[in-house]
């Protein structure tokens, strides 16, 4: 089997295993992204491999037990073992087989960590004991850890603040694949799709390889999404609250802080959110955060003209932003669905369109590589932000002062220019005619008078289906990225 995308990961595996000196790496991510597959891909076949997987729930008996069966089967083939009665026995016989071979690379896997180290099981005492006394001093090992509890991974191990501090050498975040990737591992699948298809799929379950894994390539999209998302022995229909609860110590506050976010399109200010929150919002609530962001589910940004303080969220995982659309009204009973064809009257629904749209735009942020790249920027520094302007009301008449804008992405330039950023998801080429001419022409304005920016400005349109060229097009010097730039 081969590693779909995965290059900066892989050249990661590569610098640890050619190192010269001991190496302590931590993998973590959200469940189902291939956190696992990776490791073993870049790691069984590059020195002696031994891997232990945690039980989910496990009694610190049965992990032990699982430890030695996995142990004697891998160094002493044949025989039956006794089961230590500690970790710190356990990790005393990888020590002793770790001296024996001095000349061997010798790559260690924990996999899942959270399940093994266990509340009261001394893994994570034992494991810090015996690398910073021990296992340091081995130039031939590989110490690998995984887990898809974002949140104990940050608290216990890259982040910790005992006798593990500053002793993970790397760390990688796996993060969902690009639309590039996806493509290459349906492909892969022999689920041959156009990118609009690909696109219509991501919007759904995002670049999760594990979700891709389980589309029928007999079915058409539409059916796929249908029997996947919507039937109630679907994948997806009641993968969410498992997923929460599989990552986070505080499963439910983190996705009532998901929920919240989500409610806001274009993102909301920490200020706003901690008070939507009310009591929610504890002390430990940026950490919250945090962890929700390491994972994928949220994004952190500055828009243009903000300082640091008006830091400002919003949801940018596909599949969060569709099951809380779609699927959990389905999931609570607030409605039934009507007919085997329930998303196929969906996806040509006035609302979908408009869901849809806001989703695209997630995908191109995640994207903004393949737009610069697209515009011929990639020499020229470019920081990526949002911006929006409200026109002010009066007080008594409740009256509009002024133009209101949002600039969907907005590209600062280092080279004394901005391009604005117009995004549009549509079914046929969009068409720039009077209206949306004079909608961008009025948009620049207002940008420009309230930011008074001196910058030279340009207009970008970024397209699912494509841009027609016309008059206004010329007038307004429009620069055109398509949905296939995004797959480059």
């Amino acid at each position: 089997m081969t590693i779909i995308g995965r290059k900066r990961e892989i050249g990661i595996f590569k610098k640890i295993l050619a190192s010269e000196q001991v190496e302590f790496l931590a993998v973590y991510g959200r469940r189902r992204v291939g956190k696992t597959f990776l490791i073993q891909q870049c790691s069984k076949d590059a020195g002696f491999y031994f891997e232990c997987t945690g039980i989910k729930d496990g009694k610190l008996q049965a992990q032990l037990e699982n430890f030695i069966e996995v142990f004697a089967k891998r160094f002493y083939p044949g025989l039956t073992l006794q089961r230590p009665k500690s970790w710190k026995e356990a990790f005393q016989l990888l020590t002793d087989q770790v001296e024996k071979m001095p000349q061997l690379k010798l790559i260690i896997f924990f996999d899942e960590l959270p399940w093994l180290a266990s509340r009261r099981s001394e893994f994570m005492e034992t494991l810090d004991y015996f690398w910073n006394t021990k296992w340091v001093h081995f130039s031939n090992l590989k110490l690998i850890t995984c887990g898809s509890a974002a949140s104990w991974m940050l608290n216990n191990l890259i982040n910790a603040k005992g006798g593990l501090h500053n002793r993970i050498t790397r760390s990688i975040l796996l993060e969902p694949f690009t639309l590039e990737e996806t493509k290459e591992f349906l492909e892969s699948k022999n689920v041959s799709l156009s990118n609009n298809h690909i696109l219509s799929l991501y919007l759904v379950m995002g670049g999760i390889p594990y979700y891709l894994n389980h589309i029928d390539r007999s079915k058409s999209i539409s059916q796929n999404i249908n029997e996947i998302c919507f039937k109630k022995d679907g994948l997806l229909y009641g993968e969410f609250p498992r997923l929460f609860k599989s990552l986070f110590e505080a499963a439910e506050l983190n996705l009532q802080i998901v929920k919240e976010i989500a409610k806001h399109r274009y993102g909301i200010s920490f200020t706003s959110l901690v008070e939507n929150m009310g009591k929610k919002a504890g002390g430990r609530f940026k950490e919250r955060l945090e962890e929700l962001e390491a994972t994928g589910f949220i994004q952190g940004f500055l828009p243009y003209g903000k300082n640091k303080r008006g830091h400002f969220y919003k949801v940018i995982d596909e599949y969060t932003f569709f099951y809380l659309r779609w699927i959990e009204e389905l999931v609570s009973g607030k409605i039934l669905p009507k007919g085997i064809d329930y998303w196929e009257k969906i996806r040509k629904s006035p609302a979908w369109f408009s869901f849809a749209g806001y989703a695209f735009e997630s995908v191109c942020y995640k994207h903004t590589d393949k737009i610069i790249e697209a515009l011929n920027l990639s020499g020229i520094g470019c920081f990526v932000s949002h911006w929006q302007h409200r026109a002010k009301r009066a007080n008594k008449a409740n009256m509009e002062i002024g133009q209101g804008a949002e600039i969907d992405l907005l590209l600062d330039r280092s080279d004394d220019a901005i391009t604005i950023c117009e995004i549009k998801y549509t079914s046929s080429p969009f068409v720039i005619d009077k209206t949306v001419a004079k909608n961008l022409m009025q948009k620049t304005e207002v940008f420009q008078k309230q930011t008074k920016t001196p910058k030279q400005l340009f207009i970008a349109i970024i397209t699912a289906v494509g841009l027609t060229e016309n008059i206004w097009t010329k007038e307004l010097a429009v620069d055109s990225v398509s949905l296939d730039d995004l797959f480059k």
